[in-house]
């Protein structure tokens, strides 16, 4: 891994330094101070506003210049709080995602999210009270303020604050979260970060951490990627246990506190956090099953091409394909990435290259960081911080373009409140989808071959498999460890039976069924949020829309970069269906989603033709 890694260059570190010098830091320690100065406030003023859950009988009695002015004063005790609060989190969620050794930084956390228990009493608090009000928001929402502003947010809270328990019942759940499912949630990262496999390869053994060895999916050597396969389920047959715990541990407080708030069930708290309707969800996973048999034929292609007959083993799921072996170093993905973006917009080109020259990025795979990748916020500076895991193949300058557009997304936000920009999963994948679909393009204009265009295509082909199906597998994977959660624990054996049974439903015969990966529900941290529940679909909608909008960029050009950016800017104030219509979009037909999963069969049908 090592030589491999030097070839690439210098992998960066991100660097927070000009957040806070460091954990033990003044600085740091002072801002944990006023954050609590400021809860307490917070708290002082809702009591003095007498903010609380009204009885039915007085709601009608409340003024409505008393309740626009609690209002007006909650909101901005409440943003600036989430801006220190946020900023913090992510701060020490740098060390803890880069370093699961960083005993300090666990134990921070731990601290933070205690007074984060506090902030989310207080938001329950307003919400609740908010709903027994609801009646004099038509009034105050046409009042110039910062409740004015937020009528998006106010609204929605409103709504939803039907499916809220008791004040008693919500304050003690907030205060369990912390040693129930948060905690096997930190468990599940804890465990797969510190997972290490001693791996032989060019006759050395190393002792790799699993995300790089799941990195040598992508190596050009077909015995590598199929021993590193074998080595990694061998590695979470010693973690399953658990790891099952774990899982059973949130999904089972997921679906109490369902039950308890009056929720349909799992998947009706998830389409509101999305903000879609149960037609906008069945619609589009329609249109995405019936795509199946030609991601199939992909697959079946794609296990020809590399000698296989019948469907592909799973190890080949993303192994390289043509005679374009390129491995890109970090300096070359850098101007890359820059030289494509700018074709688009002067202001995506300068913020990615603020990430690349200000150190945004962790890059490296080391032992004790997380695998995957992702972007997060840092809201005092206006900055984002990108993790990544590069190893120099295609698919990672991908991702790596892929997070610089949440950073540009965060970008468009900039001069918001934080509760303006409260964005939906189904949004929130808008702009990484667009700049790696960006990427993509450029990749394929520039083939100088055959072989260098079939490379290309497997990139695209191997994401969009996975955002399409392995997407739908872990979609119906999550809706049956749901509905038999709310009957008994599950064993590690149960889900890795249906996690086999949602692939091969899935994958139908474009895979090799024999070599199918039971192990997929143990590695994905998704399936262990909290507080969100089916973190997958979302991913679909993303890509399918971020293709959309792509080929109206595509036909329109330059005048669609600032309604793109305008939009990118008010995901936190509308549904997915309203900022959808203004591009003449209807997210509620099949059309659209067909169309979208069309111009992928397009790419399919020159890969099988080349």
């Amino acid at each position: 891994m090592a030589s491999r890694v030097k070839d690439l260059g210098a992998l960066p570190h991100w660097d927070l330094s000009n957040v806070y010098p460091g954990l033990e830091s003044d600085e740091f320690s002072a801002a944990v101070v006023e954050t609590k100065s400021m809860l307490d406030d917070l708290e002082a003023y809702l009591a003095e506003r007498q903010i609380a859950r009204l009885p039915p009988d007085s709601r009608a009695a409340k003024d409505a210049a008393a309740v626009k002015a609690a209002i007006d004063g909650y909101l901005d005790r409440m943003n600036a709080i989430q801006r220190q609060y946020a900023t913090l989190r992510a701060y020490i969620w740098s060390f803890v995602t880069t370093d699961s050794y960083n005993t300090t930084a666990k134990r921070l956390l731990s601290e933070l999210e205690m007074q984060g228990v506090r902030l989310q009493q207080a938001g329950v608090r307003f919400q609740a009270w908010i709903g027994s009000v609801e009646g004099a928001l038509p009034v105050v929402l046409e009042q110039d303020g910062p409740a004015k502003v937020h009528a998006f947010y106010l609204r929605e809270l409103a709504e939803q604050s039907r499916y809220l328990m008791g004040d008693a019942e919500e304050s003690l759940a907030a205060e369990l979260a912390l040693s129930g499912p948060s905690a096997w949630s930190r468990l599940q990262g804890t465990v797969c970060s510190q997972l290490t496999v001693d791996f032989e390869r060019d006759g050395k053994v190393e002792k790799m951490p699993i995300a790089a060895l799941q990195n040598l999916r992508t190596d050009p050597d077909p015995g590598v990627r199929r021993r590193a396969c074998e080595a990694e389920l061998a590695a979470w047959e010693t973690v399953r246990e658990p790891l099952a715990a774990a899982l059973n541990g949130v999904k089972g407080a997921t679906n109490t506190l369902n039950k308890r708030r009056g929720r349909v069930d799992a998947l009706h708290a998830s389409i509101d956090q999305a903000r879609i309707d149960r037609e906008t969800l069945e619609t589009m996973i329609g249109a995405m099953q019936d795509s199946f048999p030609m991601f199939r034929r992909y697959l079946r292609a794609k296990a020809q091409r590399l000698g296989h007959d019948g469907g592909l083993p799973w190890w080949d799921l993303f192994a390289p394909a043509g005679k374009s072996e390129r491995r890109y170093t970090w300096p070359e993905t850098r101007d890359f990435i820059l030289a494509h973006f700018a074709t688009f917009s002067d202001r995506l080109a300068g913020l990615a290259r603020r990430a690349f020259d200000n150190h945004w990025i962790d890059a490296e795979p080391r032992d004790g960081k997380r695998g995957g990748a992702f972007c997060m916020s840092i809201d005092a500076v206006d900055e984002s911080r990108i993790l990544c895991n590069f190893d120099g193949s295609l698919e990672q300058v991908g991702t790596v373009a892929h997070e610089l557009g949440h950073a540009f997304h965060n970008d468009c936000h900039v001069g918001k409140t934080i509760l303006q920009t409260v964005t939906p999963m189904t949004l929130a994948e808008t702009a990484s989808i667009f700049c790696q679909t960006i990427i993509t393009d450029a990749t394929l204009a520039g083939a100088a071959s055959a072989d260098e265009e079939l490379s290309i295509l497997e990139s695209f082909l191997i994401d969009a498999a996975q955002v399409i199906v392995d997407i739908s597998s872990r979609y119906l994977f999550e809706q049956e460890v749901f509905e038999r959660r709310a009957k008994s624990e599950l064993s590690a054996d149960d889900f890795c039976v249906i996690m086999l049974r949602c692939q091969k439903a899935t994958y139908g015969d474009g895979l090799d069924e024999r070599t199918l990966h039971k192990y997929m529900w143990a590695w994905k941290p998704h399936y262990y949020s909290a507080g969100l529940s089916f973190y997958n679909y979302p991913y679909a909608f993303g890509l399918l829309f971020g293709l959309g909008l792509y080929a109206i960029y595509k036909e329109r050009g330059k005048s669609f970069v600032l309604e793109y950016e305008q939009l990118l800017a008010s995901t936190g104030e509308g549904t997915p269906a309203d900022l959808a219509a203004r591009f003449g979009i209807d997210i509620r037909k099949p059309d659209f989603w067909r169309g979208s999963l069309n111009l992928i069969g397009q790419r399919i049908d020159r890969y099988v033709g080349l």
